[in-house]
């Protein structure tokens, strides 16, 4: 380890690693420099975990060009996927009927709010209009354009309300106030309210990995930029902050990297002893 950094006495098993604003750089792309590195960690015994709020077909490529053969986090937790299997090892959705009601209730305040539901990997959403959409969006088209009621007659792994930042702005404290005990919403983008069931996050589902490879929390380094990477920074016997964090995310940090664009995660494995 590198001097005065860490503060944990344990050695790091397992790196946790974001992908938006964390890993990819603003292109959407890891640097051939950290490629390197994290290829290198598993011949060290040191597993890497992607932790996203992303589906695993949005994940699959920077998995495969990293070399990985680790379970992965999705939707921030709702889905741990054992992508070698192409299959759900956890998976902890809302009811078709509450994600309904939610829908019916955005829409009654904003009825044109853009309404997007994963269940699984799959995609499912009643209005063919691209002018807000994800990443995921941007790359993969819907799995079925339908009425809503066709999609959520099951069990919902994410919904995700789209639209104009200012009508989501007053559309999230309304939702907040009705549903708040049982889902968890999260704003990270302007223009995108991400929801998933109560007992989802990111930490939660890190905790269950680590402990089918029997890593302590405090084996673990954790490396983030945004809101919903916090609890599993907190979880983490090693917490890195980019910087281009968000301020609560570097205040959970034991070291801030350099940013996204400037190979942090690189510079966290070199400081920290895992790699050159």
């Amino acid at each position: 380890m590198a001097e005065g950094v860490s503060l944990s006495e344990q050695p790091i098993k397992l790196v946790a690693i974001d992908l938006d604003g964390t890993l990819l750089t603003s292109a959407k792309q890891v640097s051939e420099r950290t490629v390197r590195a994290l290829r290198c960690l598993p011949g060290a015994g040191v597993k890497v975990v992607i932790a996203s709020a992303r589906p695993p077909r949005s994940v699959r490529q920077i998995y495969r060009g990293l070399g990985l053969d680790t379970l992965q986090v999705n939707y921030n937790g709702a889905l741990i996927w054992d992508e070698l299997n192409r299959r759900a090892i956890f998976h902890r959705p809302m009811s078709g009927h509450l994600v309904r009601e939610i829908i019916t209730s955005a829409r009654a305040l904003f009825d044109r709010v853009l309404v997007s539901c994963e269940v699984m990997d799959r995609l499912f959403t009643d209005r063919d209009d691209q002018s807000y959409t994800t990443e995921t969006g941007k790359i993969f088209k819907p799995d079925a354009i339908c009425p809503v009621d066709d999609f959520c007659h099951r069990p919902i792994t994410k919904l995700m309300l789209l639209g104009d930042p200012k009508m989501l702005v007053q559309l999230l404290p309304a939702l907040e106030a009705k549903y708040s005990k049982l889902v968890t919403i999260l704003h990270a983008d302007d223009d995108l309210l991400q929801i998933m069931d109560k007992g989802v996050s990111k930490a939660i589902a890190l905790k269950k990995v680590a402990e089918s490879y029997r890593i302590e929390p405090s084996q673990i380094m954790a490396i983030g930029d945004a809101p919903n990477d916090v609890g599993m920074l907190q979880l983490a016997g090693v917490a890195i902050a980019m910087d281009n964090a968000h301020p609560i995310v570097k205040a959970e940090a034991d070291w801030v990297a350099p940013s996204n664009d400037d190979h942090g995660v690189h510079a966290a494995l070199v400081r920290y002893g895992l790699c050159s």
